[in-house]
């Protein structure tokens, strides 16, 4: 079983992003299972989703707590937040920056990928400058570095569930796919 946190604000699309992740998993046959966490429920509040996908048939129903892998929306999250807690020891970290995986402060023995999906969204035109939406860019390059879910399963979760701008959502997932930055552990 692969398990995934993501991290986000509110506004960001962290529990959207979760239910994309799972639904693509879903199309190629996986079993699957995504839930949120609140804080306090105001945009711009610490957010956490989760994302469970397996072969066999998933009996936990808890928060995840050892995560193969962690998804960072916000640039400073990790800032404040503790975003590795329990992240198993050569799990994915996939940050949402312009930096290079090797300039964050992270352990080497995780791997780390990062994406300019702020960036990628502000020129799709996904939310707006000040506030951009980075769900489906950040899910582009989960899907290039952990292989969890395929592109074309994604793109076709994107079409199907995203109704505003669906086609800028595609574009945008597609661009991280093919521009993320990776370390390995």
């Amino acid at each position: 079983m692969i398990e995934i946190r993501i991290h986000g604000r509110g506004g960001q699309g962290a529990v959207v992003a979760s239910r994309m992740l799972v639904t693509a998993a879903a199309k190629e046959g996986k079993k699957v299972q995504a839930f949120p966490t609140f804080g306090s429920e105001r945009r711009g509040a610490a957010v956490a989703a989760f994302a469970r996908v397996d072969t066999e048939k998933i009996r936990i129903h808890s928060e995840v707590y050892t995560p193969d892998c962690v998804v960072v929306l916000h640039p400073v999250l990790y800032k404040t937040v503790d975003v590795t807690a329990g992240l198993k020891q050569g799990g994915w970290i996939i940050m949402n920056t312009s930096q290079l995986p090797s300039s964050l402060p992270f352990p080497g023995y995780f791997k780390v990928a990062t994406i300019d999906a702020s960036g990628i969204a502000i020129k799709h035109k996904l939310g707006s400058r000040t506030e951009p939406i980075v769900n489906t860019a950040i899910l582009g390059s989960f899907a290039r570095v952990t292989g969890v879910i395929g592109i074309e399963a994604l793109a076709e979760t994107v079409r199907e569930m995203i109704t505003v701008k669906s086609e800028e959502n595609e574009a945008a997932a597609r661009e991280a796919y093919e521009s993320v930055k990776i370390r390995q552990a």
